[in-house]
């Protein structure tokens, strides 16, 4: 034990008090049961803040590849004691099984998760999903232990239109007393008032700092969110000391290798540093989301669960020890957490392909419709573009910085989608996953059909992972992801470790982007716009219907 203690339960340090919003030198004693006993004022504490611990307000575990377990043990290091989760991804897959399933697996650690019944599964009709919860199965899930929330709303239209199934969801997420999280980027006026007016309480979508600040006057929740794929969230943090109790912070999506590196932790330093006040900083990553998701998590008062962490430098948020029931949970970047047991269950039943699969004859004449990749962005441009033709067919140009983008069912054979893309920069070879949001299908981005196939077909061997191919065929690194092709069984140091190797070899291949495989796991969103790619083919976000790869006689070039 770092921290100096006068008794096996007694503590002092700079106390930072989140509720009271006061800071003292004091003396906390803890009980046997694990909850805080006793605070006194102390004339000499040692060194070290006492803070409450950090909440992921909003976060997908699959998109770290880990079970939650494992997701905890990383994340605790960083002084996060909760995350609220929205098992969207496995939903998708395995259906009520799948959200199921990771309330299992999320009781095999004491870390606090506050689970979301997710409320679009599929995301949109435009797409085929592993399965479907409708109102009956939401109304189902949001009555097992570990729920707290309806999870992010993305049929905004549905919402709009006063769609039945869509009503009947908020309503049973109301009749409950439980919060819906929002997810509606671009929407504002009368539209952003109407959606807030259906009862709906948080948004992270927002994509201007004009439009967070119009959903928090229309009372729609912030949450600022820096994660693996979107990190434009420095723009919106002055907007915290301005709504101090409507802001809360998360991380989205956030890759294993990231987690291993920070997590809320990194926010709250970079609010610091810009001189925001630690008392509205520790609201917004503590004190909001436990209230707004009544999340069991102590929060510096007499008779609360003892959960906290010690920071000796608020320059960077790293935390010396963390504290969760009263225990030692992590020390200098340890984690003291159980490991859990994970099981596998999948539904994976895409099959190898071959070369002539990926071949796009050519129409003369006509311009295709190319997503435009905005690096640190999920939207993206909907471009159109002189195609690259090589005996009769559309090719992939890297030159042009022009890539093949092919979309596998993974539920039903059936035949591949295919479109293009600019801006991914990949100069030779591909890249497949089998984590494609939101229904998880195989997603590859090559320089080739001949790396394309072999990528895809890595992924396939495996029954879903990630997986890189050089232009000559060669698969040069995988990691497999048994449980649902999205998670893998492996400890979190491990799996960062082989996604290290992924994004590594991604960039070697010419990609400039941050996060690679988080940015392609994107590009088959289609409830993000503008323009994405489905099982089904090309989807235009603002226009809501899917479009051919090539040009309309009224299309018009857009960026």
């Amino acid at each position: 034990m770092n921290a100096k203690q006068a008794t096996p339960h007694t503590l002092t340090g700079i106390l930072v008090d989140p509720v009271q919003k006061t800071s003292f030198g004091a003396r906390l004693t803890l009980s046997k049961q694990g909850t805080i006993a006793a605070i006194e004022h102390e004339p000499d504490p040692d060194p070290g803040y006492i803070l409450p611990g950090f909440v992921d307000a909003h976060v997908h575990i699959e998109s770290s590849m880990l079970t939650p377990a494992a997701f905890a043990r990383a994340a605790v290091t960083h002084g996060t004691l909760a995350a609220v989760a929205d098992p969207h991804e496995i939903a998708n897959v395995l259906g009520e099984r799948g959200v199921m399933l990771m309330l299992e697996l999320a009781s095999q650690t004491p870390f606090v998760f506050g689970f979301g019944v997710p409320s679009c599964v599929p995301a949109t009709p435009f797409e085929s999903a592993g399965a479907e919860l409708g109102p009956e199965a939401v109304a189902r899930l949001l009555d097992l232990p570990g729920i707290t929330h309806l999870a992010e709303m993305m049929d905004v239209p549905g919402v709009l239109k006063n769609d039945p199934a869509v009503r009947a969801k908020l309503d049973a997420a109301h009749q409950r007393g439980l919060p819906v999280d929002g997810h509606a980027p671009g929407l504002r006026d009368n539209a952003m008032r109407a959606y807030a007016a259906a009862g709906i309480t948080t948004d992270h979508e927002s994509l201007s700092f004009e439009e967070a600040r119009e959903k928090l006057k229309a009372g729609i929740k912030l949450l600022v969110r820096y994660g693996s794929a979107a990190r434009r969230f420095e723009s919106f943090l002055p907007l915290l000391p301005r709504f101090p109790d409507l802001c809360m912070l998360c991380s989205d999506d956030k890759h294993p290798d990231d987690l291993l590196r920070d997590h809320i932790n990194f926010i709250a330093a970079t609010a610091f540093r810009q001189g925001l006040a630690l008392q509205t900083i520790l609201q917004a990553a503590c004190v909001n989301p436990v209230r707004h998701y009544r999340l069991p998590l102590g929060l510096l008062q007499l008779g609360d669960s003892a959960d906290f962490q010690i920071v000796d430098d608020l320059r960077t948020f790293q935390p010396r020890e963390v504290w969760l029931r009263g225990q030692c949970v992590a020390r200098d970047g340890v984690s003291f957490l159980p490991a859990g047991e994970p099981r596998v269950e999948n539904n994976f039943a895409a099959r190898p392909i071959n070369v002539d699969a990926l071949r796009i004859p050519d129409q003369p004449g006509c311009r295709v419709r190319v997503i435009g990749v905005r690096d640190g962005e999920v939207t993206t441009a909907h471009l159109l573009e002189t195609p690259s033709v090589d005996q009769g067919a559309v090719v992939a140009d890297p030159g042009r910085d022009l890539a093949k983008l092919v979309v596998c069912n993974r539920y039903v054979p059936a035949a591949p989608a295919i479109g293009l893309v600019k801006g991914f920069g990949l100069r030779r070879g591909a890249l497949a996953t089998s984590v494609a949001h939101d229904s998880h299908h195989v997603i590859a981005i090559g320089a080739s059909d001949d790396a394309l196939a072999a990528a895809i077909n890595e992924v396939v061997h495996h029954s879903g992972g990630l997986a890189v191919a050089d232009s000559n065929r060669k698969i040069l690194t995988s990691l497999p992801l048994p449980l649902a092709g999205l998670i893998s069984t492996e400890p979190a140091e491990q799996v960062a470790r082989a996604y290290s190797d992924c994004d590594r070899l991604a960039k070697i291949l010419g990609s400039p982007l941050a996060a690679p495989f988080m940015t392609l796991s994107f590009l088959s969103l289609s409830v993000i716009p503008s323009l994405k790619l489905t099982d089904k083919g090309l989807f235009d976000g603002e226009a809501f219907r899917h479009v051919s790869l090539f040009e309309e006689k009224h299309d018009e070039f857009r960026s």
